[in-house]
C-alpha cells in the first residue's frame, strides 16, 4: 500500500517560512518523480515544485521562483519544500505527489503523478 503523508503545515505571518515534509512508504522512492501541488480556496489545483528521480532536474511555477526549494533524500524516503518569504497568496492545501514519470526529469503536468497525499494546510496571515 503506497502512502505520502505530509506534515510541517500551519500557520505564519507573511515574510515567515515553512517546511513541508512528505514522508513516503510503499514504492521504490528512487524511481519516482516527486512534487507538490496546492489548492487555495475557490480556485483550481496549481503545480508548485517538481524534483526529478536523480534529485539532478527541479522545476518550480514562477510565482515561488526563488522563494521555495525542494528537495528528496532517497535514504529517507523523504521529499521536503522549503517556503522562505511567505505571502498570504501561497496560502492554499499543498500536496505531495510521486509519480513514474518515463525519464530523469520533471513535469508540472498532474495527470503525470500516479499518487497523491492528503494534504497539509498552509495558512500566511498579513
Amino acid at each position: 500500500q503506497v502512502e505520502l503523508v505530509e506534515s510541517g503545515g500551519g500557520l505564519v505571518q507573511a515574510g515567515g517560512s515553512l517546511r513541508l515534509s512528505c514522508a513516503v512508504s510503499g514504492l521504490t522512492f528512487s524511481r519516482y518523480v516527486m512534487g507538490w501541488f496546492r489548492q487555495a480556496p475557490g480556485k483550481e489545483r496549481e503545480f508548485v515544485a517538481a524534483i526529478s528521480r536523480s534529485g539532478g532536474n527541479t522545476g518550480y511555477t514562477e510565482s515561488v521562483k526563488g522563494r521555495f526549494t525542494i528537495s528528496r533524500d532517497d535514504a529517507k524516503n523523504t521529499m521536503s519544500l522549503q517556503m522562505n518569504s511567505l505571502k498570504p497568496e501561497d496560502t492554499a492545501v499543498y500536496y505531495c505527489v510521486a509519480g513514474r514519470y518515463g525519464s530523469d526529469y520533471w513535469t508540472p503536468n498532474e495527470n503525470e503523478y500516479d499518487y497523491w497525499g492528503q494534504g497539509t494546510q498552509v495558512t500566511v496571515s498579513s
